[in-house]
């Protein structure tokens, strides 16, 4: 797909907004997120910003969104995409 594909995850077409939402259920800052990740600032900040599908090496968004699964989020891409936390997890 290239350098800019779209961000699909698995069978996720993950979002902007859905990585401000499993990060603010954790409550983690954007510099923890960078350095779980090992992605810099900027390239939270970046993928954040996007309303929707984020424009993304797909080795790199893989990595965020490996550091926030590991954290305890489970992406959710039904009829209505979300987040939420595992069960078990905080």
């Amino acid at each position: 797909m290239g350098l800019a594909a779209f961000a699909w995850y698995g069978a996720l077409l993950i979002t902007g907004r859905q990585l401000r939402a499993a990060r603010a259920l954790l409550g983690m800052e954007q510099i923890e997120l960078a350095k779980r990740s090992r992605v810099a600032i900027g390239t939270v900040r970046r993928m954040e910003s996007f309303s929707g599908e984020i424009g993304s090496r797909t080795a790199t968004l893989s990595l965020v969104i490996r550091a926030l699964e590991k954290a305890g989020i489970e992406f959710l891409n039904d009829d209505r995409p979300g987040v939420r936390l595992r069960v078990g997890k905080r």
